[in-house]
């Protein structure tokens, strides 16, 4: 694979096109706090190194998206497919035009002034990603100096990894000196109880130290459905225990988005306005819709006009 090879990955699913409109109107100020943007390859070509190769997903696509769900704000996160050059990102957060925040992905040799234009440009924090399927793995030692150059502008890292790969992880990820941002509940098997050991764990870390959660992805988590999908309101029942438990107990530290334009889904694409319409089934009060939609991101992302 090339930098000039754009066949899109075989079996690759494009983003839905023609969402509905959602039943559930989100409260002024909401944040999708989680999605991403692809090139377009002509403009931003994809990294020689990446997994995948996807569909063009333009920020014009992504804020078109946003304007009909009635988000009001971004938060995009570098794609792995980008590699480290965050040119699509930074590109996609100018002409956001101040209505989005950037997650970035850095090396160890990144210099102060590319983080200071990062900064400047809307990024408030570096992605560390742990599936495997999806990127080589990177040393410790590595990630560990990334965390510590970042830490003097106030970012944050963002953690991508599966439920039972934690056990292996926990210990490296309390000793980042950085506040911790956690990906997709951290993928755990909706199959076992959300009251289950394995859950529990993940509970714990994040009481014990500085993190937060995203309670997004339900199409990627979901093993029995529904799919959000032909107007289905109640879609992916098995992941709400999961999700609603988080937003109960860590209601000031649970984030919510999108993931469009959903990458590397097998299955089914859904239709991104009944991601929407999932949100009361996991946050089932305006006050938990609220922090988890518009103050939670605001302090983290926007912290100069949080409450």
């Amino acid at each position: 694979m090339t930098d000039h090879d754009t066949a899109v990955t075989p079996g690759w699913l494009d983003w839905y096109r023609g969402p509905s409109k959602p039943a559930f109107v989100l409260p002024p100020g909401a944040v999708d706090a989680h999605c991403h943007v692809f090139g377009p390859a002509a403009e931003f070509p994809f990294a020689p190194e990446r997994k995948y190769t996807p569909v063009d997903a333009s920020k014009h696509d992504l804020f078109a998206l946003r304007d009909h769900l009635g988000v009001d704000r971004n938060v995009i996160v570098q794609a792995t497919c980008h590699g480290a050059d965050n040119s699509a990102l930074v590109d996609a957060l100018h002409a956001a035009d101040g209505r989005a925040r950037g997650v970035a992905t850095v090396r160890p040799d990144v210099t102060d002034a590319e983080l200071r234009r990062l900064h400047e440009a809307g990024v408030r924090g570096v992605r560390f990603n742990f599936v495997r399927r999806l990127v080589d793995a990177a040393p410790r030692e590595a990630l560990e100096a990334v965390a510590r150059r970042v830490a003097p502008l106030g970012w944050h890292v963002v953690l991508y990894f599966e439920a039972a790969d934690l056990p292996d992880l926990e210990s490296f990820f309390a000793s980042l000196p950085v506040p911790l941002v956690v990906d997709h509940m951290g993928r755990p098997d909706v199959t076992r109880s959300a009251d289950g050991p394995e859950f529990a764990r993940f509970l714990r870390f994040v009481a014990a130290n500085d993190v937060w959660v995203k309670v997004s992805c339900p199409e990627r988590l979901t093993v029995s459905g529904p799919p959000a999908l032909d107007g289905e309101r109640h879609a992916y029942r098995d992941v709400v225990p999961f999700a609603r438990k988080v937003v109960e107990e860590f209601t000031d530290r649970a984030l919510w988005g999108t993931d469009w334009p959903h990458p590397n889904l097998k299955n089914h694409m859904p239709d991104d306005c009944l991601l929407v319409d999932h949100i009361p089934h996991i946050a089932t009060t305006a006050a938990r819709q609220r922090a988890l939609l518009v103050d939670n991101p605001l302090r983290l992302y926007w912290p100069d006009e949080a409450r």
